[in-house]
């Protein structure tokens, strides 16, 4: 491992002096590539380093037993060991996580899709306070939103919403484990009893992806045209704007109505087919190889129960990792980040127990 950390050092030494260089922005697309990869370097050098600090304390203080020191000077460097080998161990762990293989698709951008789920009004409700959540995260991250397809309820509700985050590195891996069936726990407002009702909502969080990646063939495709319906703006049931595509060989139905633009709504609904189409394949792939192992993390089941809103009393619970925070107000407010952490090294650590198995 050490080998293999030495090498990673120093090509982040050798980007770190190219990048530095007057003329290192003269190829724009070298550039970019080499800011890429010092990127994807930077934590493991950085925890690397503060290892190499360790073993050399380590050895000094073990070095200063073969000197004459008294009882209580000995005692002193003996519990500097045990601390220094407390943090070696853990920096040992930290490091052989950070040098697992990375998903391929965590630097994209998502589509991200919520749907009402059971419920009625209160899950369609509840839809809309994700929505909000997602937005919220997104503006404390700096990604850029754009909605795709947005079917809202009179009362404020979603009945589903699909939109794009991105614009910056990153918006997959940290919204990857969104995916499945969230459950909300509170006495809605047109509850005259005080009673506490669960309803519930689904996310489904796919990498967006382009032509290169995903071939889909002319014919089997087939588009329909018709008025959109629902508020939406004065071209609403005026003009057969919107468009629904089918994909025959899945059978799966893409429908857009947003745009006042026919041919926006074609843009827009295919940006959603194809990365519904790339997770469809993706995940067939991944069950064939994973055979009975299968990482319930990172799985991304629509149908899985992941996580619990417990208005009364103040907690989210996601029960992938048993994980309870008693901080409710502030996650719906889009503050995810500590929860979102626990569930990356939740599943790189079941990826490191698939290693040793």
């Amino acid at each position: 491992m050490i080998d293999k950390l030495q090498g990673i050092k120093q090509r982040f030494d050798f980007l770190s002096e190219k990048l530095a260089e007057p003329d290192a922005m003269a190829d724009k697309d070298a550039w970019r590539e080499m800011v890429k990869e010092r990127a994807s370097l930077e934590e493991i050098v950085i925890v690397f380093d503060e290892y190499s600090d360790v073993l050399s304390s380590l050895e000094n203080c073990k070095a200063m037993f073969n000197e004459r020191l008294d009882s209580e000077m000995k005692e002193l460097v003996r519990a500097e060991v045990d601390e220094l080998e407390t943090k070696r161990e853990a920096l040992d762990a930290q490091l052989h996580i950070l040098l697992l293989p990375k998903d391929p698709n965590d630097e994209r951008d998502v589509i991200l899709e919520i749907r009402a789920g059971t419920g009625g009004d209160e899950a369609s409700l509840f839809g809309a306070d994700l929505l909000r959540m997602y937005l919220r995260f997104a503006e404390r991250n700096g990604y850029k939103v754009e909605y795709l397809s947005n079917n809202l309820t009179e009362m404020g509700g979603v009945k589903e919403v699909v939109l794009s985050i991105g614009g910056k590195r990153g918006a997959y891996s940290k919204l990857k484990y969104e995916s499945g069936v969230h459950r909300v726990q509170r006495v809605p407002e047109t509850e005259s009893q005080g009673r506490i009702h669960t309803s519930a909502a689904t996310v489904a969080v796919l990498p967006e992806v382009d032509d290169v990646q995903i071939d889909i063939k002319d014919t089997d495709l087939r588009i329909d045209t018709y008025r959109s319906s629902g508020a939406g703006g004065q071209h609403v049931n005026k003009t057969e704007s919107a468009i629904r595509i089918t994909h025959l060989p899945t059978g799966m139905v893409v429908s857009c109505q947003d745009e006042k633009s026919q041919l926006k709504n074609k843009e827009q609904a295919m940006r959603v087919l194809k990365s519904r189409l790339y997770d469809f394949y993706l995940n067939q792939q991944q069950a064939e190889r994973a055979g009975a192992r299968k990482s319930q993390v990172g799985s991304g089941d629509r149908s899985e129960r992941i996580r619990t809103y417990n208005f009364p009393q103040g907690r989210v619970t996601d029960h992938r990792i048993g994980l309870t925070l008693y901080k409710l107000d502030a996650f719906i407010d889009g503050d995810m980040d500590e929860m979102l952490a626990a569930l990356s090294l939740a599943e790189r650590s079941e990826m490191l127990a698939g290693e040793s198995d």
